[in-house]
């Protein structure tokens, strides 16, 4: 499912809620072209020290990991910059994986 959000001017982002699998295949790329540079310099570091300590072969341990989570986190990022569920379906959505609690000013 996609999770649309809106913010007070009206710019609607669409992200996907739950496994990524862009983050999966492409690793630190998605959020990098996302925007999301704080996120992209972690998915980043995190992968190169686990690489060092395990000379290459552990790189894409991180990967995986953030493949589970980053939606989440992407999406409580745009929640704190103000967006807000763009409908009904969404709210709803959100609500039931625990993203956000309830939210009377749903745009």
């Amino acid at each position: 499912m996609k999770a649309r959000l809106q913010n007070q001017a009206g710019v609607t982002k669409e992200v996907k809620v739950g496994f990524s699998w862009t983050t999966f295949f492409f690793g630190f790329f998605p959020a990098l072209f996302r925007g999301d540079l704080k996120w992209a310099a972690i998915m980043f570091i995190m992968a190169a020290v686990v690489g060092v300590f395990t000379l290459g072969f552990g790189a894409w341990i991180p990967g995986i990991i953030f493949s589970f989570v980053y939606n989440k986190i992407y999406i409580k990022d745009l929640l704190e910059k103000g967006y807000r569920p763009a409908d009904e379906a969404t709210q709803n959505e959100l609500q039931s994986r625990g993203i956000v609690s309830v939210l009377p000013d749903a745009v």
